[in-house]
């Protein structure tokens, strides 16, 4: 990032003037060549979605001051109680995706059906968390956008169908996520590494700040919400009270998208086990455990249900639910 001793820098010394950085674009056109189709369609899918989010960082940001935090008094397809934030990140995701023509269709956790862009040209699909941990809105905790994309599998010219959805994960063809934090983040994969970049207020655009993004195999770390202890099964209870012994540090946000970046970036173990309330799980398997799979195997980690790895759980459901164990690669073995 530029500070302002950079910049008086750069004015009294021309010669040493600091780079602005790659910006996303720019990585996007160096990249494209690598991408399985390199039409230039998935480059502007992407372009898309960053548009959208800056957006979202701009509402996020005076949230307090339009009056869009707080319940917005009804709830989505999950029994959810939506926040007026979750209706304006999903309004302004899906005329992103419409307007951008590169998407037929799309699912969305605030929506029960897909949802057709009327681009029936168009080669790809997406499925969409517009703000995960939208709970903590109210608080001032970071919260997040997950996204997955896949090819199309109905024919081009028709209506896209559940089947476009249900492909598995192992057929995703780019997957990310927006961090609203302290600053923000979009880090994705299309299946060459994990990149991430920092969004540039001053700039209005994403500069490359985390390249080949890696996790460490073992970490100090491990996520759960510790309140749903009693109704963990007693494996994944012998395995917590083994972290405590080891002193390992007990860190949880609420927010899939800031517990797996913190866990990405220091090492450490995400765990949402099946409870008596939610005995299949409580995450989303199309938007939410699927892309943040591939990004974590693409950045040498692993992601498990506990039976199999995440990216090869057949989807039966636009909404299905799914148990997740994801992070450091060494952490989810001992699992």
């Amino acid at each position: 990032m530029i500070t302002l001793a950079n910049e008086l820098t750069a004015q009294a010394r021309p010669d040493l003037a600091l780079p602005v950085g790659t910006t996303l674009d720019r990585h996007i056109m160096r990249q494209q060549n690598a991408f399985p189709y390199a039409t230039g369609e998935l480059s502007q899918l992407l372009r898309d979605i960053a548009l959208a989010s800056k957006i979202i960082n701009r509402e996020i940001n005076r949230a307090g001051l339009i009056d869009i935090t707080g319940s917005a008094g009804s709830g989505n397809v999950q029994g959810e109680t939506q926040q007026k934030l979750d209706v304006v990140a999903n309004i302004r995701f899906i005329r992103a995706l419409k307007n951008g023509g590169e998407v037929c269709a799309i699912i969305s956790e605030e929506d029960d059906d897909i949802i057709h862009t009327g681009n029936v040209n168009a080669k790809y699909v997406v499925a969409i968390d517009p703000l995960d941990g939208s709970s903590n809105i109210d608080v001032n905790v970071s919260i997040g956008t997950i996204f997955s994309i896949y090819r199309r599998l109905s024919p081009i010219g028709s209506m896209a169908t559940k089947a476009d959805f249900l492909q598995g994960g192992r057929r995703q063809v780019a997957a990310g996520y927006i961090l609203y934090g302290s600053s923000t983040l979009l880090v994705f994969t299309t299946g060459h590494g994990v990149s991430g970049f920092t969004y540039d207020n001053s700039l209005g655009e994403y500069i490359l700040s985390h390249a080949n993004l890696q996790q460490p195999k073992k970490g100090s770390i491990f996520s759960c919400n510790d309140g749903n202890f009693d109704d963990y099964p007693e494996s994944i209870k012998q395995y917590l009270l083994n972290c405590k012994r080891q002193r390992l540090t007990g860190r949880y946000i609420g927010s899939l998208v800031a517990d797996f970046h913190r866990n990405l970036i220091k090492g450490g173990i995400y765990l949402y086990p099946p409870t008596v309330k939610s005995p299949t799980g409580k995450l989303r398997l199309l938007y939410e455990c699927y892309p943040m799979a591939f990004i974590a195997e693409q950045a040498g980690g692993r992601a498990t249900d506990g039976q199999q790895d995440i990216l090869d759980v057949p989807p039966r459901l636009l909404h299905q639910r799914s148990v997740l164990y994801i992070g450091s690669a060494n952490m989810v073995d001992a699992l």
